[in-house]
């Protein structure tokens, strides 16, 4: 509070001494007709539009570099093995900043917490431009998963502090479908790129400069200092096992299918362009899938719809090892179920997870699956870079549809363990990108005194 007060005292002094030179180049005032304010709830979404142009823009640059690592160490002539450490270190990023964001957003604030991940994101895509160096890459992308995942909670949080509840659904919705968007366009861009410059790097930090400019000039107001929220896996699959089990499931599906899919492809002998066409056609599975699904959801037993993703998944897996290697044609529709599916297990997870918690559970029930999910994220890719130096990249294939069947084998013992949440108990279906954090409230300004015996260190008050 007392940094935010000098702030303010600088801001004004610096107002004061800018209207006290008006008079001293004795330029008359004249006097306008006053100009009606926005509404407030216009104000606040012209306001929240920049941190989602922000997002689409690091997505943009994410989509860009995801399909450029593999690509560039097939043409290096490295194993693809490499691709696979590599990706392990970005997840392993990814999990230390569910650790961290938090403590850093309380230290420096949203906006500023989120101008330091765009700008370790720049660091790592420099880097990368240094040339093809497995090593050194390593360490860049485990930095740019540290600073990517910090950058989507710090973001997420602040549009869920930032906007009512009449519109948060819409708000957050749009803020997916931006960032699936700049996915898509990002792994577009990465067809038409030159690996043999540092084109991409560079223009990954082109997108990643230009982020920092919609936040960096908006209007909203920060949200005051976060919380810390404790790590309860004990508590929470007490409350909810198929939630908890299906955050440890997707997310190293997630990993295997959007992560794994350009370092198959590309070893495969794919061009540089197919790879890239793949790569944008898939995260429009995520929209494609996600709404139908959430849709049943809301309408019928969550247990029994993710029973059927799991399925799906498992079976387009099983499509994609048995047409491995055909015409792209013939993989982009099994790909975008594949990644479409996965996603919704995401989100359904998410969805049962919070139709099971109650009020005062929900802090460490949503923070035990942010852990959960990212702690998934770093093993399962790294058991599949073992099994690749052993089987070959198609190995990926096989633990992708080993982890959706026993997955699903679970979620079909629990129905007949435990009775389905009551229709007029439940919440409604959220779209949610696998690929990133859970939504997260690292605000927590009105905690009830209950959750206050579960509040101590660790990630941060995830959000409804």
């Amino acid at each position: 509070m007392a940094s935010n007060h000098r702030r303010g005292v600088a801001f004004l002094a610096f107002e004061s001494a800018g209207r006290a030179h008006i008079p001293a180049m004795n330029v008359p005032v004249q006097p306008t007709a006053a100009q009606p304010d926005l509404p407030r709830e216009v104000g606040t979404l012209v306001a929240v539009a920049s941190i989602i142009v922000s997002t689409y823009l690091t997505a943009v640059g994410n989509g860009l570099m995801f399909a450029y690592i593999p690509l560039s160490l097939d043409k290096a002539g490295y194993a693809p093995s490499w691709a696979g450490l590599i990706l392990t270190a970005l997840s392993a990023g990814g999990l230390v900043a569910c650790l961290m964001t938090g403590a850093l957003a309380r230290r420096v604030g949203h906006a500023r917490a989120f101008m330091i991940f765009s700008a370790l994101i720049i660091l790592s895509n420099a880097a990368l431009g240094a040339g093809v160096h497995p090593v050194p890459w390593l360490g860049a992308r485990a930095l740019y998963g540290f600073a990517i995942s910090g950058m989507f909670i710090v973001a997420q949080s602040w549009l869920n502090d930032a906007v009512t509840n009449a519109i948060r659904g819409r708000v957050m919705a749009v803020f997916y479908v931006a960032y699936v968007a700049g996915l898509g366009t990002g792994s577009f861009l990465m067809g038409q790129v030159d690996l043999s410059g540092s084109t991409a790097p560079m223009a990954g930090i082109a997108f990643a400069a230009l982020a920092i400019l919609p936040v960096g000039m908006t209007r909203l107001p920060l949200p005051p200092p976060p919380e810390s929220a404790s790590v309860a896996f004990r508590r929470a699959w007490s409350v909810s096992p198929v939630g908890l089990a299906g955050m440890l499931a997707v997310g190293g599906l997630s990993m295997m299918v959007a992560g794994f899919t350009p370092i198959h492809v590309a070893a495969s002998g794919y061009s540089q362009l197919e790879v890239a066409l793949l790569m944008s056609a898939m995260p429009l599975g995520s929209v494609l899938f996600q709404i139908p699904l959430g849709w049943l959801s809301d309408r019928m037993d969550r247990r029994i719809v993710m029973v059927g993703a799991a399925i799906v998944v498992a079976g387009a897996g099983i499509a994609a090892g048995i047409f491995d290697g055909r015409a792209l044609a013939v993989m982009v529709p099994i790909y975008l179920v594949w990644a479409g599916t996965t996603e919704s297990i995401y989100s359904l997870s998410n969805a049962h997870a919070n139709d099971r918690a109650s009020k005062d559970e929900m802090v460490a029930l949503s923070s035990t699956m942010l852990f959960a999910w990212s702690f998934s994220g770093v093993l399962v890719p790294a058991i599949a870079t073992g099994l690749t130096a052993v089987y070959g990249t198609v190995a990926f294939i096989y633990v992708a549809v080993s982890i959706a069947t026993v997955f699903a084998v679970f979620v079909l013992w629990r129905i007949g363990q435990r009775q389905q949440v009551p229709s007029e108990e439940t919440g409604s279906f959220a779209p949610l990108a696998a690929q990133t954090p859970l939504p997260v409230d690292l605000a927590t300004p009105d905690m009830e005194p209950e959750l206050a015996e579960i509040v101590s260190a660790g990630p941060r008050d995830p959000a409804r």
